[in-house]
């Protein structure tokens, strides 16, 4: 029998919630008004062990947790819902504090948007030199959305703060014009949301424009976790797997960019064929996530998890910090611990699952890499280094931190050895005060 994917939008409608307290219910209604929600009977019936709500990490990946929102902010929205304040005022007090939530890090939608003949193209963002992101507007939506997600704004009705276009043509002459691009990453929300002849609209005029500098086709997406079926039984399942053979016939590397949060979501003979049939057609799955409080922050977890995935035929990518977006606050850990974390993990597995890299900050100047904590100088410091910069040339460069074991993000450290600076600030700061774009980069 089909499987077919039922969206849920309000989680009373969950026959499981019955299981769950008043007082659960109760925040998650608070939260989930400040927060987006939504998920789908495959996660409800699959992934979640409802007898261990509310500490399952499932539960916590999918569902808005109290603790998500400061005290302050929990306790303004619930006033306004409590008063019985209409849809409107409840939304005014949301704004209100989604606008202090840093809707938009590491400059996303100050300085990352690219143009053409002078127009910004609100629709795609160009921070790396080889890498363009694209928005697809049928795709800013997803099976179900993550708690964590840096992307939330996009979720939540702030239209000024949603990045989505439906321009394919202009995709195709920005690509063309900037012969320095070799990637197009099709993201979201999850582009895998839409229908295949929606995607094809997208994709297939790369193709037929048979661009030489146009190497990689990558899509990131978290269907593979959270709706599987979505490469084995839905309508269009056959087709989107022929339109993957079909980047690669035509010369394209496509990379699967697969989203796993936690072992769990590895687990089944569904999730095995849908993973089968994507590497069928010649697409290689990397994974990536970030490192999670409450849900995966435990070498054991991400060491399970890295196994599972090598031994379904996945590449392991990246580990990343929590954004500071949302509720960071709920789901970081100090820099020093994710260190710890990375290394316990890479202790305890083959060199075949080491590909993962990490823990990686996706901030302002760049991919940042903590490398570890070292001696130098009669100084305790922390060692990084650029896995990817605003200026290409910051490319595996590495610098030091004075030791801080409180800190979460790269704006918590100070240079080390007496130093005032990092080697990338005044750069950084020239390039933001100047108005210069990354896409820039004759």
């Amino acid at each position: 029998m089909k499987y077919t994917s039922f969206l849920i939008h309000n989680f009373k409608q969950i026959p499981q919630m019955q299981m769950v307290s008043n007082e659960i219910v109760k925040s998650i209604e608070i939260v989930g008004s400040v927060l987006p929600f939504k998920t789908n009977n495959y996660v409800t019936e699959n992934l979640i062990n409802w007898n261990n709500v509310p500490d399952d990490p499932m539960f916590k990946l999918t569902f808005p947790q109290k603790e998500m929102l400061i005290p302050d902010d929990y306790k303004k929205m619930k006033s306004a819902i409590d008063s019985g304040a209409d849809k409107q005022k409840i939304k005014e007090v949301a704004n209100e504090i989604r606008l202090t939530l840093n809707p938009h890090p590491a400059g996303q939608l100050e300085h990352n948007v690219p143009t053409i003949d002078g127009e910004k193209l609100y629709g795609m963002q160009h921070k790396y030199r080889e890498t363009v992101l694209f928005f697809p507007s049928q795709g800013q939506t997803c099976h179900a959305y993550c708690t964590f997600c840096f992307r939330w704004p996009q979720f939540v009705g702030m239209e000024d703060l949603k990045f989505a276009s439906k321009e394919a043509e202009l995709l195709v002459k920005y690509v063309k014009d900037h012969p320095e691009v070799t990637d197009v990453l099709f993201t979201g929300g999850d582009p895998l949301i839409m229908k295949t002849k929606h995607l094809e609209t997208y994709i297939r005029p790369l193709l037929d424009a048979d661009l030489p500098n146009l190497r990689h086709i990558r899509i990131g997406s978290k269907a593979l976790g959270y709706w599987p079926y979505r490469f084995i039984s839905d309508d269009d399942a056959a087709e989107l797997l022929v339109l993957f053979e079909d980047i690669k016939r035509a010369g394209k590397h496509l990379a699967y960019m697969a989203h796993f949060n936690h072992p769990v979501e590895l687990k089944g003979d569904v999730v095995a064929e849908a993973i089968k049939n994507i590497l069928k057609t010649g697409a290689v799955i990397r994974t990536q996530s970030p490192v999670l409080k409450h849900i995966n922050d435990s070498a054991e977890i991400w060491a399970d998890m890295l196994k599972k995935q090598v031994e379904l035929g996945c590449i392991p990518y990246y580990m990343f910090v929590a954004r500071n977006t949302g509720a960071q606050h709920y789901f970081s850990i100090p820099l020093v611990e994710a260190w710890k974390l990375f290394k316990e993990t890479y202790q305890s597995i083959s060199g075949i699952c080491r590909t993962l890299r990490g823990p990686s900050m996706s901030c302002l100047p760049g991919k940042v890499q903590i490398l570890g904590v070292a001696d130098a100088k009669d100084e305790k410091v922390m060692t990084f280094r650029m896995i990817q910069g605003r200026n290409p040339d910051w490319a595996a460069r590495p610098f030091f931190a004075k030791y801080d074991d409180s800190a979460i993000w790269y704006t918590d450290l100070k240079p080390a050895f007496d130093e005032t600076k990092f080697f990338f600030t005044d750069e950084l700061n020239t390039i933001l005060n100047s108005g210069k774009d990354e896409n820039n980069f004759e």
